[in-house]
């Protein structure tokens, strides 16, 4: 059995994958970190991370931008592999993270679903075939009126899984309002939508003369990115130091 710290286990997807652990009978929870210390599940709960004394194979991080520095010099003294999860790290952040795989092993993606992740590889092939024939590629994603940032980091990461097939020969268009002018063949057009409660949504279009190909993910609740986390969790605990992500998870389980 897998034993796993949560950081930022208070927060919603604290609870979601702490009720989603709690069904598994293959990890389990023997700690949390979060400001708020209230105990909604039977694991003891630490303000700081650093008063955490508690042994396990593994941390899952879906915290805040501000706990990443503790979190990784935890990691890197008690040599205890992490999922990180959380969003919008500074560049510097990102960059800790990379140097400190060199000493721990880091598992980081851009959207911990397992199905996102696996739709990036079908991405990949359709970008080698279908870019050289002449479609062109469009990414419109769907969100909730509350999130902050657009397009999504998912988007983004979608097209740079396109773009990487295609040796990195394409620009992306986010706003086409500004200027009249045919389409570029070589950009990738990255449009966002905002509404609702929408979980989210990313529509990958493959257009071409006479026929069009389109692949798209929908997530219904957040509990996918709990699953996928989890899932990672399992993966990285015993791995040696090094700088992972959710394809390897993936292709672990091929």
């Amino acid at each position: 059995m897998t034993k796993v710290i949560m950081n930022g286990c208070n927060g919603h997807m604290g609870h979601v994958i702490s009720d989603l652990c709690e069904k598994d009978p293959e990890i389990e929870i023997v700690a949390g970190i979060d400001i708020n210390t209230e105990q909604h599940y039977g694991y003891p709960v630490f303000a700081n991370i650093g008063d955490c004394d508690v042994a396990a194979d593994a941390i899952i991080d879906f915290s805040h931008v501000s706990c990443i520095d503790a979190l990784m010099a935890y990691c890197v003294s008690r040599q205890i592999p992490v999922v990180v999860c959380t969003t919008g790290l500074s560049g510097e952040q990102d960059a800790l993270l990379k140097t400190s795989s060199e000493k721990v092993a880091v598992l980081k993606s851009a959207n911990m679903s397992l199905g996102v992740n696996t739709l990036m590889e079908l991405l990949q092939t359709a970008a080698k075939v279908l870019a050289p024939a002449g479609f062109d590629m469009e990414i419109v994603e769907k969100h909730h009126n509350q999130k902050l940032d657009a397009p999504s980091g998912t988007a983004i990461a979608l097209a740079d899984s396109m773009n990487e097939a295609l040796d990195e020969a394409y620009s992306y268009k986010y706003d086409r309002s500004q200027e009249r002018k045919k389409r570029d063949k070589y950009e990738i057009g990255i449009q966002a939508v905002r509404g609702g409660n929408i979980v989210g949504e990313h529509e990958v279009i493959f257009a071409g003369t006479d026929e069009v190909i389109t692949f798209k993910h929908t997530a219904y609740s957040k509990a996918i990115f709990g699953k996928g986390a989890i899932e990672a969790a399992k993966y990285l605990a015993g791995k040696p130091a090094g700088f992972y992500g959710m394809a390897d998870v993936i292709k672990s389980a091929s």
